[in-house]
């Protein structure tokens, strides 16, 4: 097991962030973690990579604690908010970093990989909020890492430069690498994870595949084509865009027969299994 938590709560004063959580993070694969703001992901990241200590319970990083620095040579980490010093040049950011590690990835190869190349000489004053957070994310990977922790990797990227940090986590991915993911663009963890995790509340609301979590809250999406529609049982969402109507109902069968009957003309329906979206919003505001 790469790093684990157990039984891990933390306070801040009388606040409580994590509520007695436990995560295993096996060797290989993309964990994605979801939650609302101030539900405990960036906490749990912390307490993993030894920037915090546990209120309560147990912390490991390869089999030993987080805090020791010999177990955290082998991890990298992308934070929500990184400072890079405004003078250095982006060049002379990743040579600094690759000096703490015995075996760094060349720089060319990283500067290319992340599209830096062209403003290598650049200082990273004068970098693009975007152009920061792609040397932030890079610089995660300098020392050859087994397990990278990226927090809100993409924030502020253009869809171009998400793609393309797409392909280096999937690229690390079928190396045999591991990658644990917060993320508020619920489509990356779904392009991305094996396995999500719903933190909500300080807990751990779900631990499963994409799949499974959709299933998991057995919401539908109704979609059709309307005019006024009454109030009907069962419904648990609605949206309204491109001339058409999406009703979220946990027994769809039951909502077009409730369409029928209450003499609702209607065309185009269809009937599709929940997003990951839905699935995380209903698990969220549940607390289940």
């Amino acid at each position: 097991m790469l790093a684990r938590a157990i039984d891990v709560t933390r306070r801040y004063g009388d606040t409580l962030a994590l509520d007695r959580v436990s995560l295993d993070i096996p060797q290989g694969g993309v964990l994605g973690l979801l939650g609302p703001n101030g539900a405990g992901k960036s906490t749990l990241i912390n307490l993993l990579v030894g920037l915090r200590r546990p209120t309560s319970g147990t912390v490991e990083l390869f089999g030993g604690d987080p805090r020791d620095p010999q177990y955290r040579r082998s991890i990298g980490m992308t934070p929500q908010e990184t400072g890079l010093p405004s003078t250095l040049r982006v060049h002379e950011c990743v040579e600094f970093v690759a000096r703490h590690f015995p075996d760094s990835v060349p720089q060319a190869a990283l500067l290319d990989q992340f599209g830096l190349t062209d403003m290598a000489r650049r200082q990273t004053g004068g970098l693009s909020g975007g152009q920061k957070r792609r040397l932030a994310v890079a610089l995660a990977f300098v020392g050859r890492p087994r397990l990278v922790f990226l927090d809100e990797p993409t924030t502020g990227l253009d869809v171009e430069a998400r793609r393309a940090l797409w392909d280096a986590i999937r690229d690390f991915s079928s190396k045999g690498g591991t990658v644990v993911l917060t993320s508020h663009y619920l489509e990356e963890i779904e392009a991305l994870a094996d396995r999500v995790v719903v933190v909500g509340h300080g807990r751990i609301l779900a631990d499963d595949t994409v799949a499974a979590i959709r299933s998991m809250v057995g919401i539908h999406r109704v979609s059709l084509a309307s005019g006024d529609l009454p109030e009907l049982p069962g419904v648990v969402g609605m949206e309204e865009a491109d001339g058409r109507t999406s009703l979220l109902t946990a027994d769809a069968d039951q909502l077009v027969r409730d369409l029928v009957n209450a003499g609702v003309p209607f065309r185009g329906l269809q009937v599709q299994p929940t997003t990951l979206e839905e699935a995380f919003l209903t698990l969220t505001s549940t607390g289940r």
